[in-house]
């Protein structure tokens, strides 16, 4: 799977793991070059405390399109160390 945005592949991996309708792409499939930290946390009731990265892509920003959890409760606990996207980041096989 590929997580594309404004033309680049933000993460390629053969190893997605599909929670809700939203595939989790591991960490080290992640292209660096794009992703920029973000101050954003949000809770959902049974994986945790997510934190978000924004993109960065030739000059311009998808703020907060991408969540992971660090320390996911332990229903969760596969997602560990994954990351998903949204706000328009296009998921392609």
């Amino acid at each position: 799977m590929k997580a594309i945005w404004n033309n680049k592949i933000i993460a390629d991996s053969t190893n997605t793991i599909m929670i809700e309708n939203n595939h989790y792409f591991p960490k080290e499939s992640l292209n660096i070059d794009f992703i920029r930290h973000s101050s954003t946390q949000t809770v959902c009731p049974w994986k945790g405390t997510a934190s978000y990265y924004s993109l960065e892509v030739e000059g311009k920003e998808n703020k907060d399109a991408a969540w992971f959890y660090p320390e996911p409760k332990k229903a969760a606990k596969e997602i560990k160390d994954y990351v998903a996207f949204w706000k328009g980041v296009e998921i392609v096989e």
